[in-house]
């Protein structure tokens, strides 16, 4: 990397290759042969490079490189930077993995952590002017991108479908009102029309990385089309009783724009649990945490304490999100003998119960 020419260098530029990542790259012991690439796609037991002059190639993860990974907990996402070179057969293997810049994780249903996508400047947070409109649901994508360190957009889409889209952006936005660092915008937009990809072209520069994030229906694949200018992933329906989409996109996958920059479209995400300690929590809401020194008691938990702060001057809404996640946190840090304890306790509770309803029936 190091004695590449500055038109390679620029040529990785376009696929989101700044300063920093630069460095984390030169850093590296880079093995003979191989070039800088960036993972678009990952299947089973590959991924799907691009590299400079947009040549694309499908390559296998090298043992050792899989299994510092593997000891690490961790895998090769969309978005990473790697080494990758072909062998004397012409077989591509990835050989070396750069530092990530940041990630976006989640904690999958065994409780281990998975990357989403890494390398991203912004995430777009997709949600449908339908019945896919859940403030809850996006308080819980804006701890996911804060915790990460990237920028977010809230994208409300299908505003062709919504008669009252001024009074929907009024409503995210006097929800989040009080956050100090929330998203950079909220826009509500069409995505079949290509006044989204103007509504959306301060973020839209060439090299930058964007994700889209959002419930199945939401309207990201139609999106990323426009924003690509491009037929590049399928759309599908809603069901009409609930706007529950089918999910379209199966993989997570890069997308190079006309305009120079790099889309991630992925999968609707049914589930999402956070990967977020409480400390990285109550920095997401730092609407909470900067209005919890006026509550009259130290020790307030904004739920029925008279005289306190966050009460009178956030949403309900905004207020039960809150609450909501620290609980889902609270449960996930609780160590086994702990759960165990409380598992007792709850048929303990169960029991007397019982107990009680069958002497009050003369049972």
């Amino acid at each position: 990397m190091l004695e590449a020419t500055q038109q390679h260098l620029t040529l990785l530029q376009t696929l989101g290759l700044n300063h920093s990542l630069r460095s984390h790259l030169a850093g590296l012991d880079w093995p003979a042969n191989t070039d800088a690439m960036r993972v678009v796609e990952v299947q089973r037991d590959r991924v799907q490079l691009l590299g400079a002059h947009q040549r694309a190639c499908s390559a296998r993860i090298a043992a050792e490189l899989q299994q510092a990974l593997r000891d690490e907990g961790q895998s090769l996402a969309v978005g990473d930077w790697v080494l990758a070179g072909p062998d004397a057969f012409g077989e591509h293997w990835v050989r070396a993995q750069a530092p990530r810049l940041n990630a976006l994780t989640r904690r999958n249903p065994e409780g281990l952590r998975q990357t989403l996508v890494a390398n991203v400047d912004t995430a777009l947070l997709v949600m449908g002017l339908d019945h896919d409109f859940n403030l809850a649901r996006l308080d819980r994508y804006l701890v996911l991108t804060h915790a990460a360190g990237i920028a977010s957009v809230v994208v409300l889409s299908k505003a062709d479908r919504c008669a009252q889209v001024q009074a929907r952006l009024a409503e995210v936005q006097a929800h989040l009102r009080a956050c100090r660092e929330g998203p950079q915008a909220v826009l509500a937009v069409n995505g079949t029309q290509a006044s989204a990809r103007e509504s959306l072209w301060p973020w839209l520069g060439a090299g930058q990385t964007l994700v889209l994030l959002g419930s199945s229906g939401a309207g990201k694949s139609t999106l990323t089309n426009s924003l690509c200018d491009a037929h590049l992933q399928g759309t599908g329906s809603v069901r009409e009783d609930d706007s529950r989409g089918r999910h379209t996109t199966s993989v997570r996958s890069l997308h190079r724009a006309p305009c120079g920059a790099c889309i991630i479209d992925t999968p609707g995400l049914r589930g999402l649990q956070l990967d977020v300690n409480q400390q990285e929590l109550a920095e997401a809401f730092d609407d909470i945490s900067g209005l919890a020194p006026q509550c009259r008691f130290r020790n307030c938990s904004h739920q029925d304490e008279p005289g306190c702060a966050v009460r009178d001057a956030l949403s309900a809404a905004r207020l039960k999100s809150y609450h909501k996640l620290q609980r889902e946190l609270g449960r996930e840090q609780r160590t086994p003998l702990q759960r165990q304890a409380q598992l007792s306790e709850w048929k303990s509770r169960s029991r007397e119960a019982r107990i009680r309803i069958r002497a009050k029936s003369g049972g």
